[in-house]
Order: C-alpha cells, then sequence, then structure tokens
C-alpha cells in the first residue's frame, strides 16, 4: 500500500506473469492459462529491431495490470513449428487467447497509445478488475462517513494498482480536501499523469480544490449578506458573499447569488459570475440535482 499522498510508483509483474514459453510448454502457458486471464503472445526474435522496441513496451502494460493479463514471448527461430502453425509471416507479430482461442492481435510495431488500448481492451475482456471498482466505492463511502483520511489512502493504494485510475486520483484529492489539506490535494493534482489530467473525475476535484481555495479568503457571511443587502448592485459584495456560502455548504444559495449578478450584469469581471457557476457545477457530480437545476437556470439567462 502507498504512503498517504505519495505518487504511485510502477508496477513489477512477478514472474509467472510474463514469460519464455516454447513448443513444449505453450499448450499449458497460452492456451489453458487463457481459460482463467487474456494471455498476449509475443512473436520475436533476437535479430529483430521493432521487437527489441515493442517487447518492453507490452511487458510494461502487462505488468501494470498486476495479473489480469498474461504475457507469452515466443522466439521464433526457436519455436518455428508455433509460428507455423498460428501462420506468424512477420515479425514482430502480437496474438492475444482467451478462453483458448485467440482473440485478437496485430503485426509490426504501433505506437505506445494503441498498445495501451490493446491491452486494456483484453482485461476488460477477462470481466475481473481485481476488486478495485468495489474499492473506489468503499473509499466514496469513506469520504462521506467522514473518514476522508481511510478514504485517501485507499485511493491511494488503488492508484497503486492502477497509476492512470482516473476516479481514484479525483478521489484522492478530494480527500485530501475532506480532511481541510488543501496543501496535499495541491500536490496530488500535481502529480496525476497526463494521460488523466482531463478527465472528468480529475475536472471535478481541481473545481473543488479551486472553490477551496477561494473560500480561504472569503469574507464574513453575515458581514457580507449586509453589504448585498446595502446595495443590490454591488456585483462584488455579491460575488464574495456566494463564495462564503459555499464555504459555509449553502451550495444552492450560492448559485442563486452568482444567477443573480450574471442576470444584472453577465459581463462583469469578464463574465466572472459565470465562470463562477461553471466551475461549481463541474466540482459537483453530473447527476446531482442543485448542478441540473443550476445549469438550466443559467442556460435560460443566456439565451433570454
Amino acid at each position: 500500500m502507498l504512503e498517504l499522498g505519495s505518487a504511485p510508483k510502477d508496477a513489477t509483474a512477478p514472474a509467472d506473469i510474463i514469460k519464455d514459453v516454447t513448443e513444449a510448454t505453450f499448450m499449458a502457458d497460452v492456451v489453458e492459462a487463457s481459460m482463467n486471464v487474456p494471455v498476449i503472445v509475443d512473436f520475436w526474435a533476437p535479430w529483430c529491431g521493432p521487437c527489441k522496441t515493442l517487447g518492453p513496451q507490452l511487458e510494461a502494460e502487462v505488468a501494470r495490470h498486476k495479473g489480469r493479463v498474461r504475457m507469452a514471448k515466443v522466439n521464433v527461430d526457436e519455436n518455428q513449428m508455433i509460428a507455423g502453425q498460428l501462420r506468424v509471416q512477420s515479425i514482430p507479430t502480437v496474438y492475444a487467447f482467451f478462453q483458448g482461442q485467440p482473440v485478437d492481435g496485430f503485426q509490426g510495431a504501433i505506437p505506445q497509445s494503441q498498445i495501451k488500448q490493446f491491452v486494456d481492451k483484453l482485461v476488460a475482456l477477462g470481466g475481473d478488475d481485481g476488486g478495485l471498482a468495489e474499492a473506489l466505492e468503499a473509499a466514496e463511502s469513506m469520504i462521506t462517513e467522514g473518514a476522508p483520511e481511510d478514504a485517501a489512502e485507499t485511493f491511494a493504494a488503488i492508484l497503486g494498482e492502477e497509476p492512470e485510475n482516473a476516479a481514484a486520483w479525483g478521489g484522492l484529492i478530494r480527500a485530501h480536501l475532506a480532511a481541510n489539506a488543501a496543501d496535499r490535494a495541491e500536490e496530488a493534482l500535481a502529480q496525476v499523469p497526463a494521460a488523466v489530467a482531463g478527465s472528468g473525475p480529475v475536472e471535478a476535484a481541481r473545481a473543488q480544490l479551486q472553490l477551496t481555495r477561494q473560500a480561504a479568503s472569503a469574507g464574513p457571511l453575515d458581514e457580507l449578506r449586509q453589504k448585498v443587502v446595502a446595495d443590490p448592485a454591488d456585483q462584488q459584495a455579491r460575488f464574495d458573499y456566494a463564495a462564503a456560502l459555499h464555504a459555509a455548504g449553502q451550495v444552492e444559495e450560492a448559485i442563486n447569488e452568482l444567477l443573480e449578478a450574471f442576470r444584472r450584469d453577465r459581463e462583469w469581471n469578464d463574465g466572472a459570475a459565470k465562470a463562477q457557476l461553471l466551475t461549481i457545477f463541474d466540482a459537483l457530480k453530473p447527476t446531482d440535482p442543485v448542478a441540473q437545476k443550476g445549469r438550466r437556470r443559467l442556460s435560460s439567462l443566456i439565451f433570454a
């Protein structure tokens, strides 16, 4: 398990997940093994230049999944009968076996992104996520039940298994925020891999972090309310009042104030009210009724 809030380390595959296979072991290590998990077969040779690039890339992706997919390496110079039976005409050639049958494959070197897609598809075909879905659900419950430190530790452990799990990254950031550790949330956000940095869960956590930072500088709620009542046209006071409301957990009330600010002057401060509304919506779940209602009202104002 990872230390709380630390960056996940690269996975290392046990010896039985990636192995050299011969004609004598092919049936057991590929065909029979594929009855339980998908098996990737990499046909290569020592003299093959592209093989020297593709092989390690495949191994890294297989290792990342910690046993939910396996890899068999076949040297075609030493195992010509297998290569002939599977009609391997050039190398590198890659086949994927599942439940005893070839289910996918490709020839030649391909980009790293396509290798990842190839392996991820096989993992999904196997249907076993190693319990990660249950772990994610449990971690989310920990946040709701007031145990954000435990949630952060669980999310970090999930990232140890899947370093590019967007839901776990978003959850880790939100768990730190729930524990009033905005700096640690900021550190976690900076560690998110580029491949998932723009994903929905990470963007939602990013928005929540932004709102938390704003809340830290929000003024006293009652004082700001009085300023808005005294001068309803004071857009800055209303904007600050909305930030204070959100910081106090009164999300719908904050949205109402920002909608009113947008109605009064949509261009104020370069459209700050609309931008703040979108940040709040992004921080909420897409199915949240408060977010859905707020988006509808904002759309009505935009097209009025």
